[in-house]
């Protein structure tokens, strides 16, 4: 009797490996498989639906650029979401310097859109109030954690840190988050007696 061990191939690994090779058609593939997961990933991190269809257009092109570099050893969607975050969090970076160079020169509005109403009215529940007050390297370990269930494991790997850090840091911005919740609810209690 002989034993034969089969290597399972992951289909989307496979598909890489194609697209490679030189079959750039695959990539549509690609853009389907993972389009609407890279979108609500940059959506929680920009808080801002146009950045963040804008930026999932740049991931993905800048991902398929560069899918020559990507090595079979490290998980395929790890590699994305690690664009995705270096992505996002140069947008955000972008933006705070923008918003610092409108203060100083006194141009800021101080109307906003109707958009922009609704929007903080759908985020003004007291998680998205806490989500708002951490900063981005925390809201981004929450976010890959709870919203895109990502192990320690995967989340290590974008972020290009230790399992251990990644846990000892979700424990701690879970803390933050935990009292900021508790903050935020006894303001609103208190607003409302």
């Amino acid at each position: 009797m002989i034993c034969r061990k089969e290597i399972i191939v992951d289909p989307i690994e496979e598909k890489i490996r194609r697209i490679q090779d030189g079959e750039g058609g695959l990539y549509s593939d690609v853009i389907r498989l993972y389009q609407q997961r890279i979108y609500l990933y940059c959506y929680r991190l920009l808080n801002n639906k146009e950045d963040a269809e804008d930026a999932v257009q740049d991931i993905l092109i800048k991902a398929y650029q560069n899918i020559g570099q990507y090595k079979p050893q490290a998980d395929f969607t790890s590699w994305l979401y690690k664009i995705a975050y270096h992505h996002c969090l140069n947008l955000l970076r972008r933006q705070k310097f923008q918003q610092q160079v409108r203060k100083l020169l006194r141009q800021e509005v101080t109307e906003k859109s109707a958009e922009q109403i609704a929007q903080n009215r759908l985020f003004s529940e007291p998680v998205s109030a806490a989500l708002g007050k951490l900063d981005v390297e925390d809201r981004n370990l929450l976010i890959l954690r709870i919203y895109e269930d990502k192990s320690f494991a995967e989340i290590s790997e974008i972020l290009g840190v230790s399992t251990a850090t990644v846990r000892k840091r979700y424990e701690r911005t879970r803390e933050k988050l935990k009292k900021a919740i508790e903050r935020k609810e006894k303001q609103l209690w208190a607003s409302v007696n």
